[in-house]
Parts: structure tokens; sequence; C-alpha cells
């Protein structure tokens, strides 16, 4: 016999667990109705290059929900092309966590203010009914009259809904070593996009690991079907990030290699169908950079009202695609999916130019991922370059 909940979200991360805190602050009476299913054990490692704008922890404030876990406080960004390399510092802009620590307590949080959070239920099916759905877990069944899919790149959710691993997949490997001379200050996340061989870019990133100073290091190689120079087939991430180590004296070999793939956004797929209903990476993170703890938190405050209002009978479940696509999350993440070829196809030498010639450019991607106003005049530098780029594109694609 299936546990009875209004809502049974299934992905107790970032997205699952914030989208309860969303809809009980919309709702209050909602509070012993809904259920979270998490698959891993607190504290359960997750693996993520650990940076979360100052979006995400707006939003948590505003939820009285600030995880207070070791991080690094970040105040800027450098970018290296090709090309050159430019840095810009703007304030407070975010910190870089890890998620074995952050999950857990953003999940005792929520457990604080009395929401059922139920830690090692994996979820192994979906069983529509008439008025609902039933997960089925290791654990035991839960029913809800809406099922929510937080449950990340392998959703199960996603796939009762009957969609496919997405358009725009990436691999991703990442691993923490000590610091090396050439690492930029620890105020910085960095990352370089020098090596035009693949659709992505290297990083560094500062972090704490029990108490130490460590970088995290990594490569992101999205899968875009764009040929790079003498590229066939596959793309060795392995092997790319181990030279690009081997030339800091590091070797891959002597960490923990922490491989995971991302999924961007696809615009043309329903988020929603039946009771069933998909918030962050299971219905998809920016492409472009994969960058997916506070875009994660937003779908979640966005959700919590909206199934609020569902369960009323204000709007209907339905919705819920056309209601992201009109949030500033959904404005945000159309605008990056339509840049993955200018940015990974033919324009790239012309944005990587932009970005290591104008730290204006750099100054308003620091400014977007700390949620900080924006700068006309950056703004305006910004676009005359973007509009370059834009010019030169369209003329060599109508040569």
């Amino acid at each position: 016999m299936a546990e009875r909940a209004e809502i049974v979200i299934v992905g107790g991360g970032p997205a699952g667990l914030t989208t309860a805190l969303a809809l009980v602050r919309a709702d209050p009476r909602l509070k012993d109705r809904v259920v979270v299913l998490e698959k891993g054990k607190y504290p359960r490692d997750k693996y993520c290059a650990g940076a979360i704008g100052a979006r995400g922890e707006k939003i948590l404030e505003g939820l009285g929900a600030s995880p207070d876990v070791p991080s690094v406080p970040i105040s800027g960004m450098s970018f290296r092309g090709a090309m050159g390399e430019q840095s810009a510092r703007v304030g407070n802009i975010g910190r870089v966590i890890r998620r074995i620590e952050f999950d857990h307590a953003l999940a005792r949080v929520v457990q604080a203010k009395g929401i059922r959070v139920v830690d090692g239920s994996p979820a192994e099916s979906i069983e529509l009914e008439g008025d609902g759905a039933t997960v089925v877990t290791s654990s035991g069944s839960y029913g809800g009259r809406i099922v929510v899919g937080a449950d990340g790149v392998g959703s199960v959710v996603r796939k009762a809904m009957g969609l496919g691993p997405g358009a725009y997949r990436a691999q991703v490997l990442e691993l923490d070593t000590e610091p090396v001379a050439g690492d930029r200050p620890r105020d910085l996340v960095h990352f370089d996009a020098s090596d035009r061989g693949f659709s992505g870019y290297y990083w560094d990133f500062p972090t704490k690991v029990d108490g130490r100073d460590l970088v995290c290091r990594g490569i992101y190689h999205l899968k875009t079907g764009v040929k790079h120079g003498s590229e066939r087939g596959e793309i060795d991430i392995h092997e790319r990030l181990g030279a690009r180590l081997e030339g800091m004296g590091l070797s891959i070999d002597h960490y923990k290699n922490k491989r995971f793939a991302e999924r961007g956004l696809a615009e043309d797929e329903p988020l929603a169908e039946g009771p069933l209903a998909l918030v962050g990476e299971a219905a998809g993170i920016d492409p472009v950079t994969g960058e997916g703890i506070a875009q994660a938190i937003e779908y979640g405050a966005l959700a919590g009202p909206f199934l609020a209002d569902a369960l009323r009978g204000r709007t209907s479940l339905d919705q819920w695609s056309s209601s992201l696509w009109r949030s500033r999350l959904g404005i945000d993440l159309r605008i990056r999916r339509r840049l993955v070829e200018t940015f990974f196809g033919p324009s790239r030498p012309a944005v990587e130019r932009m970005l290591v010639t104008s730290p204006a450019a750099v100054r308003a991607g620091c400014r977007h991922f700390g949620a900080i106003a924006a700068d006309m005049g950056d703004l305006a530098e910004v676009g005359v370059g973007a509009a370059g780029v834009f010019f030169r594109s369209f003329m060599r694609g109508s040569a």
C-alpha cells in the first residue's frame, strides 16, 4: 500500500529541496503533505565543481534556508582563450562549496521545517494512476497528486514522461589537487577555453576539502555535433585533462577522478505531462557553461508557488513549461541555449577575442553570476562587441 501525499519530489538535491521549501512557503498547510525522496544516504557525494552564484544564495536566504558549510568566497572570474587572458572582480558573487556538505545541510534545514525527507530511497519506477502517480522505491511506494522529477541526468520521472536524454549532453571530469605555481588568486574562478579541439573548457576553482585549501580542476565537453580541428568521434576527456595537468606538474592518476554527465535545456521538450513535472537538471540547465546549482535553486523557487496554485486549481500542471519560459530563468536558459553554436561553432575565435580583450565582458559575466545589477556602460561595450561577432558570423554564413 503506497503512502499518500499531495506532492512527491524525487531527488533530494538543491532543486528538489528548494521546491519543497518554496511549496510550503506558498502554502504552509502542505507541510505534512509533501515528501522528498533521495536515492542516497546523506551525507552523499554529488560530483560538481561546486560554484554557487549569489542569486541562488539570495533565494535560499529568502526561504529561511542558508546552509552553513565550509566554502571559499568568490569575488570575480578569469577567462583564458587562445589569444590571451582577462579577469575582473566586482565584489561578492558567490562561493565554492562541496555538495556532500551543502546538500546534507540543506536537507537538514528542510527537515527542521517539518518537511519529510526520506533518504536511501532510490526511485525504481513511476506508476501512473487516474488521480496522480506512485513512485516505487526500494523502501516502499509513495503516491501523490503530483510527482516532481528533481532527479538529475538519469531522471526516472523524465523517462516516465517518455523523454530521451536530450539534445545537449555534456561529459565532465573533475578532481581535487593541491595548488600549484601559476594558479589564479583564490577569490577567482578560472575558465580556460584556449583548447579549441573540443566544445567546452577547463576550469580551476578554489575549494576547501577537510579543512585544506585545494583546487578543483576539471573539463567540460558539450556534445554539439560540431567538429573541431582533427577531432574524430568521441573526445577522450581523461586524456585531454591529463595533458593539461601534466603541464602543471600534476599527474591525473594520482587523484580521484570524478566523471559525470550534465544535460542542457532543450526548449522543444515538455516540462510537465499528466501528473509529472520536471525541475533542475532533469529539465535542463545552461548548456554553454554547465552552471547548475543556482539554476536548480531558482527552478525550485519558481516551481513551489506554481505547484501550490496547481493543487488549488488556479492553474493546470501542463502550464509549467510556459510558466518557466516567461520567468527570468527561462528567458536566460533559452538565450544560452541559442548561443551554443556561437560559443562553440565557427564564431568561437571571435567570441574568445571579445572576452580576452574586454574587461567589461568578464565583469558582465561576474555580475550576472552574482545577481548584481548590470552596469550600463559595460553592457553597451559588450553589445558593440557582440554585434561585431554576429555580423562576422552572418557574413561567413552568407559567403
